[in-house]
């Protein structure tokens, strides 16, 4: 036992040796990189996650309405849009913001286009008795706006009603 200890203390660095002492220390900064370098690759590789956020809307108020697309856009130009992933929910009162009609149209058209999914609830739409025709063309929908809010932020998602 005593010469396993005495063979195992001969790989430790020397001070009266200077010559063991610099091998020692360069194969610490080896053992070091080699060991450091697969956890920066990671960190490189790994995808930036984006910030998620659902917006609700269920007024019939065009100002929130505006205030909702106002948020949408702030959120892609402070974050990024490539680094932000927008949905408005539009149900209840709030399904007049995603008519063909309305007066936020254009700003649907534009927000569609920065990559903001719309939705509209089909619940509300019947209810309303409002067929697909009434509504903007380039929206989607989901069956039941406020179950799609809830499922969003079960995936984690940032909440917003403005």
């Amino acid at each position: 036992m005593l010469r396993g200890l005495r063979d195992r203390r001969s790989l430790l660095p020397d001070e009266e040796n200077p010559m063991k002492m610099n091998r020692f220390a360069a194969a610490l900064l080896c053992a070091a990189a080699v060991l450091t370098t697969p956890l920066v690759r990671a960190a490189d590789a790994a995808p930036a996650t984006k910030e998620r956020v659902v917006i609700q809307v269920s007024d019939a108020d065009p100002k929130k309405w505006h205030l909702a697309l106002n948020n949408a856009r702030n959120i892609q130009t402070d974050l990024g849009a490539d680094r932000s992933e927008i949905e408005i929910v539009a149900y209840g009162p709030g399904i007049g913001m995603l008519k063909a009609d309305a007066e936020t149209a254009n700003r649907i058209d534009d927000a569609v286009a920065a990559g903001v999914r719309v939705v509209a609830c089909e619940n509300t739409m019947k209810a309303q008795k409002i067929s697909r025709d009434d509504m903007h063309g380039r929206i989607a929908y989901v069956p039941a706006g406020v179950v799609q809010i809830m499922r969003r932020q079960q995936q984690g998602y940032a909440y917003l009603r403005p």
